[in-house]
């Protein structure tokens, strides 16, 4: 199995160990301290040597951040965690606040005092958050210490070891594009930002710019290092070299200048030295980075990082590849949904047991090489939380009566994939059918979505929510993602959100993902990945207009769908939908499966 189903979480942790930091900044002088959920490289996914927040509090999600100051604490999380902190963090230790609405700047400044040390990691801060931070500290009359170490690493006594996950080479047949034409692309850009180098300090980037994949973090194939490209030469890339097998070596050697992870920050002085003017991404790189550099002498550009834009952009061979992926996909989940409703009915199902059952039948495919994330196996009220994970201790039975959710993805060397299904598990209520309908308008508003080009996700993100805010419902996240070529399956800059401020581009894969989730009851999401298609001219219009290929071919659950909510165009769509599911997953399964099909996508 490539997911645990361990209980991660200890919320009787809390106590204690914020005793023990407390005693730890009193040794270094310090009066608080905020612990992010983050690593050095500030992505997404942070491997277990790094899960200080989670350490502190018990909280695992995958955004947060711990206030800790000698009288008083607090942690903060966005929508997606509001029921899940409280199951898992001790409300008397760590009280929670929204991350957006309550932020910890907030916080802060109603209760740090004149002449108080703030301590923050400076390698776990980015440069924009510091700004923030000191204009809060300076304003209360306190000061910002960045630091060096980090407290909670010295009374973390079994703390894990670092990953050291084995290197390999992404051939050129997969990747689209040889990792010289990638590095010579942003070169280019760098020369037009008068820019003498850039700092990645994303691992996808890096991955997808010397065309390599790891294993060092959960589910995504990313190797942990840090490079820099200068405009012109040889990027210099800082990795383990436990990591490197002779053979990745050498072919690393001939695009690189290779250097242990300790040499990183010395590497970023030279280039202060040398008076170079380096381009940071301000909402990427920690303070630390900034400072090695500007300390040293050199001037720093702040600009986004130079990858994200091409790396979101997939190429022809990218794009093949992800089709590919999700129609191999697509017949593994359809022949999951069969035996779903088969033994559903019988009462035994749990979270697990399906979510075993589903890797199983993409194992089956030969070719899975992980899944994408812990499967979000919801039954009953654990699926009204959003990023729930079933754990031994959480898992419930499948009831009846219920929507079930299930929100999955595979990792395919050509692909990365993930779909969400609500499934009916006998019968169900009216209001649960109009629930899941609201849902459905939002999501086929989004995939018949038309729009020029320059069109953000933030200007997107009302059609997927429309006909749930004229019922007065909504729901706590963004409706889409963007996602990466066997990598991260969140990927920026491109997304579907009120936060969504990159323009989307043809080539873009993005989720849609509209939901609802009434507290204590159960969760309903829909989700489908969908392409960002070339400008086409539209009859009787005046300019081209950009908009979606969907690429996820599973049927929706019709038992939820209250057709006479859909107006004759959303019907429409569903059938054609189905009608395509059905024409090309159909001749991949078997015979029960094909017979199951044709009823789960019979014309409405």
């Amino acid at each position: 199995m490539f997911q645990s189903f361990e209980d991660l979480s200890d919320p009787s942790c809390g106590a204690p160990h914020a005793a023990l930091l407390r005693a730890e900044l009193g040794r270094l002088g310090l009066d608080g301290f905020l612990i992010p959920r983050a690593d050095a490289h500030q992505g997404e996914y942070v491997p277990p040597h790094d899960c200080r927040l989670q350490w502190l509090t018990g909280f695992t999600g995958s955004a947060g951040v711990a206030a800790v100051l000698d009288d008083q604490a607090a942690i903060f999380v966005d929508g997606r965690y509001t029921i899940q902190v409280r199951e898992q963090v001790d409300m008397a230790v760590f009280p929670a606040a929204h991350l957006i609405t309550d932020p910890v700047t907030a916080w802060l400044a109603s209760r740090l005092k004149p002449g108080q040390k703030l301590g923050v990691d400076a390698m776990l801060h980015t440069v924009r958050e510091v700004r923030r931070l000191r204009k809060v500290c300076e304003t209360a009359g306190a000061e910002l210490v960045t630091l060096d170490e980090n407290p909670i690493d010295a009374i973390w006594i079994d703390r894990p070891e670092p990953p050291l996950g084995k290197v390999k080479l992404y051939p050129l047949e997969l990747a689209g594009k040889a990792s010289e034409g990638k590095i010579a692309e942003i070169q280019a850009a760098l020369s037009e930002k008068k820019a003498d180098a850039c700092v990645l300090t994303q691992p996808d980037s890096i991955a997808w710019l010397l065309n390599i994949r790891g294993s060092d973090v959960t589910h995504t194939p990313l190797p942990l290092s840090f490079a820099t490209v200068p405009s012109t030469g040889k990027p210099s890339l800082y990795i383990d070299s436990r990591k490197l097998s002779n053979s990745v070596r050498d072919a690393l050697s001939e695009l690189t200048d290779l250097a242990e992870p300790g040499e990183f920050m010395e590497g970023l002085k030279a280039l202060g030295r040398d008076g170079a003017s380096v381009m940071i991404d301000p909402s990427l790189a920690g303070i630390g980075i900034a400072d090695a550099i500007s300390d040293a002498g050199g001037s720093l550009i702040e600009a986004q990082d130079p990858v994200l834009l091409p790396k979101a952009v997939k190429n022809d061979v990218e794009l093949k590849g992800a089709r590919e992926a999700h129609i191999r996909d697509a017949a593994a989940y359809i022949k999951f949904l069969c035996w779903f409703d088969e033994e559903a009915p019988k009462g035994e199902l749990d979270e697990i047991g399906v979510a075993e059952k589903l890797e199983e039948f993409r194992r089956d495919t030969g070719v899975l090489k992980d899944i994408s994330f812990d499967t979000i196996s919801g039954a009953g009220p654990n699926g009204a939380i959003c990023h729930y994970r079933v754990s031994h201790s959480s898992n419930l039975k499948i009831p009846m009566g219920k929507p079930f959710l299930i929100d999955s993805g595979a990792q395919f060397e050509d692909g990365t994939t993930d779909i969400t299904r609500t499934l009916a598990v006998g019968d169900v209520t009216a209001d649960m059918k109009r629930h899941y309908t609201l849902v459905l308008k939002g999501h086929i508003a989004i995939s018949t979505a038309r729009f020029p080009e320059g069109t953000t996700g933030a200007q997107l993100d009302t059609l997927a929510r429309i006909d749930l805010w004229q019922a007065g419902l909504d729901f706590d996240h963004g409706t889409g993602h963007g996602v990466g070529a066997y990598l991260s399956v969140h990927e920026g800059p491109q997304r579907i959100a009120k936060t969504g401020t990159a323009p989307l581009k043809p080539g873009m894969i993005l989720s849609n993902e509209p939901g609802y989730y009434p507290a204590g009851e159960y969760g309903i999401r829909i989700e489908n990945l969908e392409i960002v298609t070339e400008a086409r001219d539209i009859a009787g219009g005046e300019r081209p207009m950009l908009g979606f290929e969907t690429i996820t071919l599973v049927p929706m659950d019709l038992r939820l769908v209250d057709v006479t909510l859909l107006t004759d165009k959303e019907r429409s769509w569903l059938n054609r939908y189905h009608d395509r599911v059905r024409g090309e997953i159909g001749p991949l399964v078997g015979a029960k499966e094909r017979i199951w099909l044709e009823q789960a996508t019979k014309t409405i």
